[in-house]
């Protein structure tokens, strides 16, 4: 079963940067935990396909109950890309959809509104770049043994 992480209100804002093939890492703040690295194996998909995306949540709650219940989720998140778009399915209004599995296979997604996600603009992208960088060369070496 995928964690919804509370319908969504336990995720606070984070981005993907995608400009390395094949990988995609960020950060996500969730409620309780804090600032969580990302490194997946995989591509953003459609029109954000290798570029970096951001993203801030209007609903985000910070619960103290999200800690209880993804006890078990893995800091840093390390795993494998299923579809992070902007445009998930056909029959459905376009959106924000993330969905990754862990390395241990556990299975995450996070949809929101669609304006609530966006193309990341150059002037942006400057505060992020060197947590990008760090956050590939420590765990990008980790996806060649992970089995997601």
């Amino acid at each position: 079963m995928a964690e919804k992480f509370g319908n969504g209100r336990w995720v606070k804002e984070g981005y993907f940067d995608n400009r390395t093939p094949d990988v995609v890492v960020g950060q996500i703040t969730f409620a309780s935990f804090g600032i969580v690295d990302i490194c997946l194996a995989g591509n953003l998909n459609g029109e954000i396909a290798g570029k970096v995306v951001q993203f801030r949540n209007p609903k985000f709650l910070d619960d103290p109950y999200a800690g209880e219940m993804l006890g078990d989720f893995a800091i840093p998140q390390i795993g494998k890309v299923s579809l992070l778009s902007f445009d998930p399915h056909p029959l459905l209004d376009p959106h924000p959809y993330f969905e990754w599995f862990s390395r241990d296979q556990q299975h995450y997604r996070i949809e929101l509104e669609l304006d609530d996600a966006w193309e990341m603009a150059d002037s942006e992208y400057a505060a992020i770049i060197g947590t990008s960088q760090r956050i590939h060369k420590e765990y990008a070496i980790s996806l060649e043994r992970s089995p997601a």
